[in-house]
């Protein structure tokens, strides 16, 4: 019979995922979204509206020239950047094959 949905124990539950994660963000869609419903900048606000604002905050965060300009401004409430230490990341594969004159 059509329209009985799901039935009971048909499967383990699914864990929620939350949009920043669907949109592959750092910055944090619902908060977003909270403050643009809360904020009353419009009656209604879109499902896509908090998504692309975070986007455009996040690529503006991450932009170099921005960055330096922008380096003492902190963002509130704008969730944390991946800062990875310089000493985790790979070596660079092109480095100098000289041996050092200091060994002797």
């Amino acid at each position: 019979m059509a329209g009985r949905g799901k039935t009971l124990g048909s499967g383990a539950a699914k864990k929620a995922t939350s949009r920043s994660s669907k949109a592959g963000l750092q910055f944090p869609v619902g908060r977003i979204a909270r403050f643009l419903k809360a904020g009353k900048y419009a009656e209604r606000v879109g499902a896509g509206a908090p998504v692309y604002l975070a986007a455009v905050l996040e690529y503006l965060a991450a932009e170099a020239q921005l960055s330096k300009l922008l380096g003492d401004v902190t963002i509130a409430n704008g969730g944390v950047m991946p800062n990875i230490h310089n000493l985790l990341l790979p070596k660079k594969a092109g480095g100098s094959s000289k041996p050092s004159a200091d060994e002797d």
